[in-house]
């Protein structure tokens, strides 16, 4: 599949949970890129990671963000939070409206920890959270707390 560089709105890989991939490691050594709709309720749990840094932008709606001792609540569009390596962060949706955010990982690649995690929700019956663990522990995605949901 032949991709563009300039992408409209609703463009891109959709990689399943509300993740749509617009740069990957097919297109960049440096950054994926990913917008994210993170539905209500959602919460990753901190965790960190000792070769990736990430970056959240909020596009619509309202999330929680947290690194390090810095935790934003309720912070709508516009707000920002980088996340460099090694810190613990954690984002999460406490309200009953679903939030997007465009989500930039570095280096490349995250996209394939997503694509696999897809594939893990998608079986039947409650996620397997052995082989979550196990896929976290593949991807440099250290889990600080319990997975929420």
């Amino acid at each position: 599949m032949e991709r563009s560089n300039l992408m409209q709105p609703g463009a891109g890989h959709p990689i399943g949970g509300g993740i749509v991939l617009k740069v990957g490691a097919d297109d960049s050594n440096h950054m994926s890129v990913f917008e994210i709709t993170v539905p209500p309720g959602f919460d990753v749990g901190a965790h960190f990671h000792t070769a990736i840094e990430e970056t959240f932008y909020v596009l619509e709606g309202s999330l929680n963000l947290q690194v390090g001792d810095e935790t934003g609540n309720g912070i709508g569009p516009g707000s920002f939070m980088f996340v460099p390596k090694g810190a613990a962060h954690r984002f999460w949706n406490d309200t009953d409206k679903p939030a997007r955010i465009l989500f930039i990982s570095s280096p490349s690649g995250h996209e394939r920890y997503f694509e696999e995690l897809a594939e893990i929700l998608r079986r039947p019956g409650p996620p397997d959270v052995d082989a979550i663990g196990s896929l976290r522990a593949r991807y440099d995605t250290q889990q600080v707390s319990a997975l929420a949901r």
